[in-house]
């Protein structure tokens, strides 16, 4: 049940974070609930009594020196009816409704008490995300048994966030903040909470972006240190191709086309977000891009999320390389047939040296002869792994 919430070990429960948190740090007179309302009450019982309507429930009343309260229990046993008889103290916890006697709660958390003197509980209580057979009150006690083990061997979890960057940001340590956030105490700011703006909250929140960043980069270190063919400027290629363009570049495409030649030019492979407005020419340093690549005998492909993208790419690629003699091949999933295997025998042979399309491109039947530069447009919208 555990490993259907991705827990399988001890640290794992500890980030199994709550979703919310429930009062029951004080008892609340039943004179003064509200319809709507979470509060732990304590009364005497008056009643008990099966009551037949459209469903038969088990309705309990009890009384304090305040008002009377009625728990109804839909599903209920005999030993349910015995243990809460008339005379009895019970203490329940649930959400006050309105109902045909006057304010009821459905199915309350209850037990017996011994008055007064049973002690409310010390800590807000937590409410956990959890999966059918396993209740919250088993959760909680294991989320308990693993502060415990916590305590005793806080070397088992040790905090990676240095010190200095903890004291830059005011926030508290790790042990301390997994403490609080399932053990929060009365005077906690459960709005901070609610909203993740706690420091506890934050200090995991600092915590998963750093891993996150660390990760990336670990990612970005072994992808360079696979090593890529050095591509050439591709000056001549280029020129022919601005000329050709009835417009001139900007200073800013200018500056970007510098960078990505510097990259290309690298024997590790080029990891670049091309950034820009809607019309402000991404898709001609798409292209004079790839053409560094042909120009070092290798094939460039350029992959958008949708067909309907991905086609006025291919219209705007053939339009501008033909005329270089660049051979130009469109591969998305609706080209069918003696179509799709004309273009990946192209793709294959290297007949085809730009490639546009969509997802098919990385589909495990294409296969390039030697792909140098691949360009993704819009790769936001490709989802995120």
């Amino acid at each position: 049940k555990l490993a259907r919430l991705g827990v399988e070990r001890i640290s794992d429960l500890l980030f199994h974070l709550p979703l919310r948190y429930q009062d029951r740090t004080r008892l609340t007179p039943i004179g003064l609930l509200r319809a709507g309302h979470e509060a732990v009450v304590e009364g005497e019982v008056t009643a008990s009594d099966i009551v037949k309507g459209r469903r038969r429930s088990l309705l309990i009343r009890l009384r304090d020196g305040s008002g009377i309260l009625s728990l109804r229990f839909f599903h209920f046993s005999p030993a349910q009816q015995q243990q809460m008889r008339p005379g009895v103290t019970v203490r329940a916890f649930g959400e006050a409704r309105a109902g045909a006697t006057g304010l009821e709660i459905y199915h309350p958390e209850y037990r017996l008490s011994g008055g007064s003197e049973t002690p409310v509980e010390e800590y807000y209580t937590p409410i956990y995300p959890t999966t059918e057979g396993l209740h919250q009150t088993r959760l909680r006690a294991l989320t308990q048994q693993a502060l415990r083990l916590l305590e005793q061997a806080p070397e088992t979890l040790p905090d990676v966030i240095p010190d200095a960057l903890r004291q830059r940001f005011q926030l508290p340590g790790l042990h301390a903040s997994l403490q609080l956030l399932h053990q929060p105490p009365p005077d906690v700011d459960l709005e901070q909470l609610a909203h993740g703006l706690h420091p506890a909250t934050r200090r995991l929140a600092l915590e998963e972006l750093l891993a996150h960043q660390l990760s990336l980069r670990e990612v970005r270190l072994r992808i360079q240190a696979d090593g890529a063919p050095e591509l050439p400027s591709g000056r001549s290629l280029q020129t022919r191709f601005l000329a050709q363009l009835p417009f001139a570049l900007t200073g800013a495409q200018r500056r970007v086309l510098e960078e990505i030649a510097l990259d290309l030019a690298r024997p590790a492979p080029m990891l670049r977000l091309v950034q820009g407005d809607v019309g402000s020419g991404k898709t001609v340093v798409a292209a004079i891009a790839a053409l560094s690549a042909l120009a070092g005998n290798c094939q460039a492909a350029m992959m958008a999320p949708t067909e309907i993208l991905a086609e006025q790419h291919y219209r705007s690629f053939k339009a501008w390389f033909e005329p270089l003699g660049i051979e130009v091949a469109w591969l998305a999933g609706k080209l069918k047939g003696k179509a799709r295997l004309d273009a990946k025998a192209a793709i294959a042979d290297g007949r085809a040296r730009m490639v546009v399309g969509t997802h098919a491109l990385f589909q495990g039947d294409v296969h390039f002869q030697c792909l140098g530069l691949a360009i993704i447009d819009e790769q936001h919208r490709f989802g995120v792994h």
